[in-house]
């Protein structure tokens, strides 16, 4: 078994808490779906918002979904002049037996310009 990484992002609407809380956990959600990835196996998330995301952490949304045993860490995006806005990413770490190329990155929303060459 191996340690792997899995990407993913989406944009939200607006700077508040439900916003931010309901972005995230689509993006979750999607992420563990497309991966079938077991909450068991999960080692750590890390999220990053943008300067103009700051109603509240999206952490908080794994743990509304239940991921109290799991090492979560939020952050800011680095303030590239002209970058992205309202943009939520995320990189969960995990156990599995899949490759690195059999991992499913997800973009969503206004975040698919992020990674066009795999978005869908």
């Amino acid at each position: 078994m191996s340690v792997r990484a899995v990407r993913g992002a989406i944009t939200v609407f607006e700077n508040a808490k439900e916003s931010i809380l309901e972005g995230t956990k689509e993006l979750l959600v999607e992420m563990i779906n497309r991966n079938e990835i077991d909450n068991e196996s999960i080692i750590s998330v890390i999220f990053s918002v943008t300067n103009d995301l700051n109603a509240t952490f999206p952490a908080i949304a794994a743990r509304e979904l239940g991921w109290n045993d799991i090492s979560l860490m939020c952050t800011n995006e680095i303030n590239v002049p002209k970058s992205l806005e309202k943009c939520i990413r995320v990189l969960i770490h995990f156990n599995t037996e899949k490759k690195n190329n059999e991992i499913n990155h997800v973009y969503l929303k206004g975040a698919t310009v992020l990674r066009p060459d795999i978005s869908n």
